[in-house]
């Protein structure tokens, strides 16, 4: 399974959702808070060239946010992303 980033920021619903369709799918993923310190969002907005959270990589892949990985997983490619390597 490929290394999975999940940029992500206290009480964000989206970030939960995301987490919870990651956990369901067997995922381990290393889970970087943005509110912690404000380097850190501005590192994400610069690596996704975006403002709000969650942000998720899979790999090299930048799928984008809570609503994007749920439309990978609608159209069954998120599972293939998943099992690469």
């Amino acid at each position: 399974m490929p290394e999975i980033l999940i940029y992500t920021a206290n009480l964000c619903p989206y970030c939960t959702m995301a987490k919870r369709l990651l956990d369901r799918k067997g995922a381990k993923y290393t889970e970087i808070n943005v509110d912690s310190k404000p380097e850190l969002r501005q590192e994400m907005m610069e690596k996704t060239k975006r403002r709000t959270v969650p942000q998720i990589y899979i790999g090299d892949y930048h799928v984008g946010g809570c609503d994007d990985l749920y439309a990978l997983d609608k159209t069954n490619q998120l599972d293939s992303l998943l099992n690469a390597l």
